[in-house]
């Protein structure tokens, strides 16, 4: 199994880390690694976790955020790591434009 994150959840990715690097230094790269465990762990359990939204959501183990993803063929396709707090209709119209990607 392959796992491609997509330019809008890198982006995503970027905006987490700055966010916890404004909180504390040396936060926002934890959150990355963090993270990014989290996605590398798709290449074993992709496509076992829920729905939401049309996307397989897997929640961080470290932080109130998601991942969202599509299955295709043998590749997992992130599009999207979004903080959970937020409203779920802010979520939803993010990843109806990253669907589109």
């Amino acid at each position: 199994m392959r796992v491609r994150v997509l330019d809008s959840a890198k982006e995503h990715l970027v905006e987490g880390f700055r966010f916890y690097e404004d909180q504390e230094d040396g936060l926002g790269t934890y959150f990355l690694d963090s993270l990014f465990s989290d996605i590398d762990s798709l290449v074993f359990y992709g496509g076992i976790h829920p729905v939401r939204f049309g996307f397989h959501r897997s929640l961080s183990q470290r932080f109130p955020f998601a991942v969202y993803y599509l299955m295709a063929d043998k590749e997992v396709k992130v599009h999207a790591v979004l903080d959970c707090r937020r409203r779920p209709s802010w979520i939803r119209r993010i990843l109806k434009r990253t669907a589109r990607e």
